[in-house]
Parts: structure tokens; sequence; C-alpha cells
């Protein structure tokens, strides 16, 4: 088991958003009740959870208080994002949780380890998801859970059709799988959890939905954003999949759409629980 650890970790994997602020703004509003309903009915007081890819641990935050007789493991192979997530925690005056840095193909915990495993918006990054999802069933105990949440880009619909952004989403795709990933990882859970050995599944999935003026003007804002001044932007320029010009006019097309009074936009997302046996 340490070798093929191991060998998980030379594996190649690119994060393409990074932590911009823009990356933030949207990744730091996130909580359970928006993210992990799925998952909310199973969680019991007394629950070891384990967080992956916790990013700035506004969704850990919330499992932490769900589970007061229990504790929440936070982890992120990023290690600066960890001090917001820490922020979080001490300003909420959580006790219960913790925050470390790690892969999900190579976990630093044993075996059975944890009552819930969760990743949310994880598995889309990943080169080899299946893998991850092993490695999540080994540091789950019988009887616990694994819980995924992923995006379906190509399932993103919007209104009204500003021509931008069915451009914003045909690049988006191409620099998602340029850099290893499943940009349409929610439809593909279902798959990857069968393959990776997991039987007792149920596949759900839900949405968000960004329609009023509030909500329209941080969406399309922060992907403007974005789209002009983040990792993300800098692989599509470097991998050749447009111009500068190119991003620009989809960042007007965020800005154009978020203006309409009756703009509406929602997210397909896959959800998996998996009981582990």
């Amino acid at each position: 088991m340490p070798e093929e650890r191991k060998k998980r970790n030379d594996a190649t994997t690119v994060y393409i958003h990074g932590h911009h602020e823009s990356v933030l703004r949207s990744h730091g509003r996130r909580g359970a009740a928006d993210s992990a309903a799925y998952l909310l009915p199973e969680l019991r007081p007394h629950h070891q959870v384990l967080d992956i890819g916790c990013g700035p641990g506004s969704i850990t935050a919330d499992l932490a208080a769900l589970v007061p007789q229990g504790r929440v493991t936070g982890l992120d192979a990023a290690p600066g994002i960890l001090e917001h997530a820490r922020a979080i925690a001490r300003e909420r005056g959580l006790r219960n949780i913790d925050f470390t840095t790690g892969d999900i193909r190579a976990l630093d915990f044993p075996d059975d380890s944890f009552d819930v495993v969760h990743a949310h918006q994880v598995l889309q990054y990943l080169d080899d998801p299946v893998a991850a999802l092993r490695e999540m069933r080994r540091v789950c105990r019988p009887g616990g859970l694994v819980a995924v949440r992923d995006v379906v880009y190509t399932a993103m619909t919007w209104y009204p059709h500003v021509p931008g952004l069915d451009d914003w989403q045909r690049l988006y795709v191409r620099v998602a799988r340029a850099g290893g990933g499943e940009p349409d990882a929610g439809s593909r859970l279902l798959s990857w959890a069968r393959q990776a050995g997991l039987t007792d599944v149920t596949a759900t999935a839900g949405a968000w939905c960004y329609a009023d003026p509030e909500k329209r003007a941080w969406w399309s804002g922060l992907w403007a954003d974005r789209t002009l001044s983040s990792p993300y932007a800098d692989l599509a320029l470097a991998g050749g999949h447009t111009d500068r010009e190119g991003l620009e006019a989809i960042a007007r097309a965020w800005r154009e759409w978020g203006r309409h009074e009756d703009a509406w936009f929602s997210v397909l997302n896959g959800e998996l629980l998996c009981r582990v046996n």
C-alpha cells in the first residue's frame, strides 16, 4: 500500500484556478447547506470527518459545528490557503477542527480513520479520480461514508444567451482537460465509484442558481475577474487556447450578462454517498 500511494503522489494534476482573490470570493462563500446538503442528514454529533480540498474552510467549519462531539480535519494541497481556513475556525470559536496539507491520492492517515470522508469540487481536477476514490475508501471506516460532489460544466445553462458566454464555456472545458482534469466530473461520479469498487452508492444531483441582483453581480463579477487575472487565465494563454483579446471579450460578456435584470444562471452538480462495506 505505501508504494502504491507513493506512485499516485507522482501523478500529474493541475488545480487550474489557483487561489486568486476572485476564486476565494467564490469558494469562501460556500457552506454546508448549499454545497453538502445531500450529506447533512447522515452526519452524527460524534462523527470524525475528513474534508478533502477544504480550501478557505467555510464548508469545513460548518461541518465541525454539526459534529460537536466529533472532529473535522480539513486537508488541502496548498498550505497558504489553510491560514484563511484557520482564521474562520478561530472566528467561529470551533475547537473540534484542525487543518493539514496533503494529497488525496496518498492520504497520510491509517486505514479506517474516519466516519465520513468528504470531497467537494475536487475529483474534477484529478487525472485519476478512481484511484482517489479508492484512497478515500481506504481511510473510511466500515459503515462510514465517502461523499463527493462535483460540477458538470457543459450542463451549466443561463439566460439571456450572451454569445461570449458560449465562448467561455468552450474555453473553460479545453483548459480544464488540457490540465488533466474532467470538467464534467459530476456526471461521471457514479461510473468512477463503480470502478473504484464502491458498491453501496446513492447518486443524486443538486444545483446552484444565481438570479437575484446581488447573486448575479457576484457571480458575473468573479468570473469576469477570474477570466482576466487568475492562474486559469494564465493557463489559457500559455496553452494557446485563446489570446488576451479573447479573454477580454469573455470578461465583457460576463459583465454584460450580469447587468440584465432578468439574468439567470444554473450550475448542475453530481453527488454521491458511498457506504463503505
